[in-house]
């Protein structure tokens, strides 16, 4: 979760009103009560389930799904998803419009984000992922095979990995180019012939009469400010996903040729849905 890519011009100022700063005190509360009362939940759960079943998890992802989905109740904004979910093993990949994609992409799915390195360091958020059973990567060539490892130990426990190759968040208008490094782990010797990839495009409508870019979040936006526009907004928008068909990595030459398709079909569905 990033907001490095930074085309097109900035959004305006934030500017709220008396009535938005109370609907944020509002929804805020209720929300940080769902979020880290889960969060002390999944906690308390997680120590017997630990001892009990190692890096499987046969509770504890159920209590992140109650917290996403509902997460979407409290903002007011709608949800949508269509497709079938993949039952194989492997991953699953979505474009990236902002930080509201975690919320979206765990709401339908038990899944396991792929994360940067430094967001296990960020206050709340960083806590929140190492709770959530997040995978920590660090993007160095050097340890490529420490994390195709760990990949492969993840994908043998039964966790569907997500993670998204764009490797920055957008505005939420376009699809950028996938990167391809991080599938290369999946052609490893003990993972290619069982993995698939299934690719997700996430589409954020905004709400009547506000910019498209509503929800985006992108360049030098920092997160707090985005938060309160997100919170403050007394006409919210809804998000919408589409779970495509999932690729046989087996099937694709190399991570290149698998890439290529995923950001092929997630960009075709992403125009759809915007249309």
């Amino acid at each position: 979760m990033s907001a490095t890519w930074n085309e097109g011009e900035p959004p305006e100022p934030l500017q709220i009103s008396p009535s938005g700063w109370g609907l944020i005190l509002l929804r805020a509360s209720v929300l940080g009560t769902l979020v880290f009362g889960g969060l002390i939940i999944l906690l308390l759960v997680r120590l017997v389930e630990r001892p009990l079943c190692g890096l499987h998890r046969p509770v504890t992802p159920f209590i992140t799904q109650f917290v996403c989905r509902n997460a979407f109740r409290i903002l007011g904004i709608g949800f949508t998803a269509h497709g079938t979910l993949m039952k194989h093993s492997g991953a699953v990949v979505a474009n990236h419009t902002s930080w509201l994609d975690i919320f979206a992409l765990n709401a339908k799915k038990r899944i396991y984000f792929v994360s940067k390195a430094e967001v296990a360091a960020w206050p709340g958020i960083g806590w929140l992922a190492r709770a959530t059973g997040t995978v920590f990567i660090e993007r160095n060539r050097a340890r490529a095979k420490e994390q195709t490892e760990l990949f492969e130990a993840r994908l043998m426990a039964g966790h569907k990995l997500l993670f998204f190759p764009e490797g920055t968040s957008t505005d939420g208008l376009r699809v950028l180019p996938f990167k391809t490094t991080l599938f290369a782990a999946f052609f490893g010797e003990h993972l290619r012939d069982i993995c698939y990839i299934q690719p997700v495009s996430a589409v954020f409508h905004a709400p009547k009469e506000a910019e498209e870019r509503f929800y985006g979040w992108w360049g030098d936006m920092e997160f707090g400010p985005h938060l309160l526009k997100t919170l403050a907004s007394r006409r919210q928008g809804r998000v919408e996903l589409t779970y495509h068909a999932p690729l046989k990595v087996s099937d694709f030459a190399n991570r290149k040729a698998l890439a290529a398709e995923c950001e092929r079909i997630v960009r075709q569905g992403h125009a759809k849905m915007r249309k």
